[in-house]
């Protein structure tokens, strides 16, 4: 039985491979269209560039192990993102916008869910330098596309705004613990224990943190939001910057919801998860994560969305599906990739 792999590891055979590759490259090439440009990063790095600032929240899913060359503690990444902004940030170092993309396996200590493969292949996009809405509704309409692109197009895409409950947590002097056991039971919608945990909060802040769970839906939502929540000036800011998207893609199923926080300590303002009729959890996931340059030496703003080739290539059915949806969302591109509906005016 030496020939088996371990848990939540398998091999892709020829026909999976193939849907794998044919993924792949439509999705490099919508994303070169859009001018993209293509980064690899290293499997491995030292443990603290990988965990480094808002990376922290990889710690748990990060492999570790030692390097027989220096004698420091290494990393198996299990995100692409920190190491793409760490290129923006400390190699590129570009002025103005810089678009790039990627594609090529993590690796997690533990699957994110009884069927996910612990070597996810994560393709993503990422845009640096702008800290305006157009850069969340260019990459939020890219991850549509590239969706539409694989053949399996979102049923629908939630929108969120972390900044609410930042403002919340700030505004009812929460502390680090009470912080966390509340973003925990926000994410399960766990009712009664929420309440339980609330009871010592000072109102408007108990009943404005009790009332996230049940704002989601359509895009009334908002002003049902806009009614129950105290009118911080981030609350307002955030609803605002929510319904400007709402209006700029009007043809994009949108949906909200205001308590889910995934990613909370490693975001900081607008997140977006998009959804597959055949598939019970998000098929992408995004959002913006101004912070993370910061850590390796130099401030930028970024979103930027990222998902799985192994996912797609499952909930993909057939091969004409996969290279029409591809060819026809290229197509699309290429003819607006100078208009500026499709993206906001490069600056740099």
């Amino acid at each position: 039985m030496n020939w088996l792999l371990p848990e939540h590891i398998a091999d892709a055979l020829p026909s999976d491979a193939a849907q794998i590759e044919r993924l792949r490259r439509a999705l490099l090439d919508l994303f070169r269209v859009h001018a993209y440009e293509l980064v690899l990063p290293p499997l491995l790095e030292h443990l603290d560039s990988l965990l480094t600032g808002s990376g922290q929240d990889l710690k748990l899913r990060t492999f570790k192990l030692v390097d027989q060359l220096s004698g420091r503690t290494l990393g198996v990444r299990a995100d692409m993102t920190p190491q793409v902004a760490r290129i923006d940030a400390h190699l590129l170092n570009r002025q103005g916008v810089t678009r790039l993309c990627y594609c090529d396996s993590v690796l997690h200590t533990l699957p994110a869910s009884l069927s996910a493969s612990r070597e996810p292949i994560q393709v993503g996009a990422e845009v640096f330098g702008h800290a305006g809405l157009a850069a969340d509704r260019e990459v939020i309409r890219l991850m549509a596309d590239a969706l539409q692109a694989a053949g399996v197009p979102a049923a629908r895409i939630d929108l969120g705004h972390v900044g609410v409950f930042g403002a919340l947590a700030d505004a009812a002097g929460l502390d680090g613990e009470l912080e966390g056991a509340l973003l925990q039971l926000l994410q399960a919608k766990d009712m009664p224990s929420l309440r339980e945990r609330c009871s010592a909060i000072a109102e408007p802040w108990r009943s404005a943190l009790l009332a996230l769970p049940g704002l989601y839906g359509d895009v009334e939502t908002l002003a049902e939001a806009a009614s129950v929540l105290p009118a911080l000036p981030a609350i307002t800011a955030a609803l605002n910057a929510l319904r400007e998207l709402h209006a700029a893609l009007p043809d994009l199923s949108l949906s909200f919801d205001l308590g889910d926080l995934r990613g909370y300590r490693y975001h900081n303002g607008v997140v977006f998860a998009a959804y597959h009729a055949a598939f019970p959890s998000a098929i992408a996931l995004g959002g913006r994560y101004d912070g993370v340059g910061k850590s390796f030496g130099r401030a930028r703003p970024a979103t930027g969305f990222s998902m799985d080739l192994r996912e797609l290539a499952r909930l993909t059915s057939t091969r004409g599906e996969q290279t029409g949806g591809s060819a026809g969302a290229l197509r699309r591109w290429q003819q607006c990739s100078g208009s500026r509906d499709c993206r906001f005016a490069r600056a740099g």
